[in-house]
């Protein structure tokens, strides 16, 4: 059964769903105390998530586009994978 994204489980969503795109889990996370600094992804990647987070943020928020990009760098910057290169 699919979960309902709502405002209480955003967060945790876009963070599986970021590290889904990397091929890690919230549960790897336990096992490598240095995952931030480990874990990278690629531009594409990265443009890929926005262009996934923004629409979901604005549908569960009903967000206007300004809002929903600027929750979006917010979330960036607390929980966002480092983009390598």
């Amino acid at each position: 059964m699919k979960k309902t994204i709502n405002r209480t489980n955003i967060t945790a969503h876009l963070i599986e769903y970021q590290l889904n795109m990397v091929g890690k889990t919230l549960v790897d996370t336990f096992d490598d105390d240095m995952w931030y600094f480990n874990w990278t992804m690629t531009h594409q990647q990265h443009k890929e998530f926005k262009k996934y987070a923004i629409p979901l943020l604005k549908k569960v928020f009903k967000f206007n586009n300004r809002k929903a990009y600027v929750n979006y760098e917010w979330f960036n910057v607390q929980f966002g994978l480092r983009i390598k290169g």
